[in-house]
């Protein structure tokens, strides 16, 4: 098989620090090539290297046989480089052709654009994604994150591309959705195109990819056939030694119910949803993308103009009509979309910890060798690796930025605290810390609501599920009736009908 990417000592440093070291490499044309390791083992350093996000501090790099100076996407793009990146590139107030097509535009002979044949190219897009639903005219702001996700792909497939760069592509995608992709994988590696995929869900590797790279802080630690290793011997070379069990042991006894949510709805999007949170109980909410859950968790929390329903908290009726009056009564949320509404990128790693909870550093002047001690706390407790306590967010791999998210919201000291997609984008160690952290938090008396669409962590971590469908509650199970299948009953409508 041909070789279409090549690199030689490949080296990154940021600030002297040495972030990726002297990577070697070669890529086969119509592969799909695995990359794996820890949050800040090199991963997302390396492929905005390749796709000129980055440039190399030392190091050289061949394509197609020829070495290449890769100084930024635009040079990446003409020699047919295409990523799919973690977090969205896509322009909010734009729709979705406009988006797929933003500086690639298609020209009429008389030089105006032809909206018709773009639109037409989204539209097909669209259907060999199975997304058909989307149209091509829907503003991305009013989009889900997997919509937003399958935006990215669709604009990614789009153009002639050689090598395509697909960065965490299913963090929120459902099974049925991922199994597109993949099929989507598998024609274009028929066509000869070459896929680098990263992702944190080991079982989709060693499904998909014929080759696994491990890196773990920066540097080479393998690189072989995907037939030949075994999930725990890559999560083993992943963190450098054996992983206890995932998922902590549930001790929940029932306790005093502290939430209660009434008959709550929401204009075209949840309809008549009840349901209690127990003191130190860990609720799960589970379904389809399009179900509701997100949006459940953003109308207890203010983000949703609430139609009719009640909210309580120890028999208090609250008036939540702002994220600030959720916070000020004891609910913290940590975001599905961490860039979006979880962090600020551009703030430094100290502001993002404390920006929710600023008002106790303020006594009247912020107590900035709190806030610092505070994020010591919270770097040690989650293992979160950055430069600096004063380094930028946008400095950090994307899971360490969800173990920022996750300090921020703890750090309010919530009575409840609600959790969607709090795994997003994290290694397998880190998942392991974070599972602990929740249960922990549990074991305190703090009620936690956990979102998720990985249906093992649902299983692993939750006293009881609630089932969604269509903006309604559908299902119920209790942990000893748990499984996937009978979640996947409820989520489906073979069970729960209406």
């Amino acid at each position: 098989m041909a070789v279409l990417v090549k690199t030689e000592g490949i080296t990154k440093e940021f600030s002297s620090v040495r972030v990726l070291n002297n990577i070697s490499i070669e890529i086969r044309t119509g592969e799909v090539f695995g990359i794996i390791g820890e949050n800040g083992a090199g991963k997302s350093t390396f492929i905005k290297i390749l796709s000129g996000l980055y440039q190399p501090t030392a190091g050289k790099l061949w394509f197609d046989g020829k070495q290449v100076d890769i100084r930024s996407p635009a040079d990446a793009k003409k020699i047919g480089i295409s990523l799919i990146p973690q977090e969205f590139n896509l322009v909010a107030d734009l729709c979705v052709y406009e988006n797929i097509f933003l500086g690639e535009e298609l020209v009429k002979k008389n030089g105006f654009l032809d909206i018709k044949a773009m639109v037409d190219r989204t539209q097909q897009l669209l259907s060999e994604l199975d997304v058909s639903t989307i149209s091509p005219y829907a503003r991305i702001q009013d989009l889900s994150v997997a919509q937003k996700q399958m935006v990215e792909i669709a604009k990614a497939v789009a153009f002639d591309s050689r090598l395509l760069i697909m960065d965490e592509p299913t963090t929120m995608l459902t099974s049925k959705e991922i199994d597109v992709l993949f099929r989507l994988i598998q024609k274009l590696k028929t066509n000869e195109v070459t896929i680098v995929y990263i992702s944190h869900k080991l079982k989709e590797v060693k499904r998909i990819c014929d080759r696994v790279m491990i890196l773990r802080d920066g540097e080479f630690i393998s690189l072989e056939e995907t037939s030949s290793l075994s999930i725990d011997e890559m999560a083993r070379r992943m963190v450098g030694r054996e992983l206890k069990e995932i998922f902590p042991e549930k001790n929940y006894k029932t306790g005093d119910i502290v939430l209660s949510v009434r008959n709550l709805s929401v204009e075209g999007l949840l309809y008549d949803i009840s349901f209690d949170l127990h003191a130190g109980e860990i609720l799960g909410f589970a379904g389809l993308i399009g179900a509701g859950r997100t949006e459940l968790a953003e109308a207890i929390m203010g983000l949703r103009n609430v139609k009719s329903g009640t909210i309580s908290l120890n028999k208090k009726m609250l008036q939540i009509r702002k994220p600030w009056d959720a916070v000020s009564a004891g609910l913290s949320y940590l975001s599905e979309d961490r860039q979006g509404s979880g962090i600020i990128t551009t703030f430094e790693l100290v502001k993002n910890v404390t920006i929710a909870s600023l008002k106790e550093y303020a006594r009247p002047f912020i107590n900035q060798k709190a806030e610092i001690e505070k994020t010591k706390f919270y770097i040690d407790k989650f293992d979160i690796k950055a430069p600096s306590l004063m380094a930028t967010l946008d400095h950090l791999s994307g899971g360490n930025q969800q173990k920022v998210s996750l300090a921020k919201s703890i750090d309010t000291q919530p009575k409840i605290i609600i959790v969607d997609e709090p795994t997003r984008g994290i290694d397998i160690k880190a998942k392991h810390d974070i599972y602990l952290f929740i249960r922990e938090l549990a074991d305190t008396g703090i009620s936690v609501i956990f979102i998720s669409s990985e249906l093992e962590e649902i299983i692993g971590m939750c006293d009881k599920v609630l089932v969604m469908r269509g903006g309604k509650i559908v299902g119920e199970l209790s942990a000893g009736q748990l499984s996937e299948e009978e979640i996947m009953y409820f989520a489906t409508g073979v069970k729960g009908g209406y």
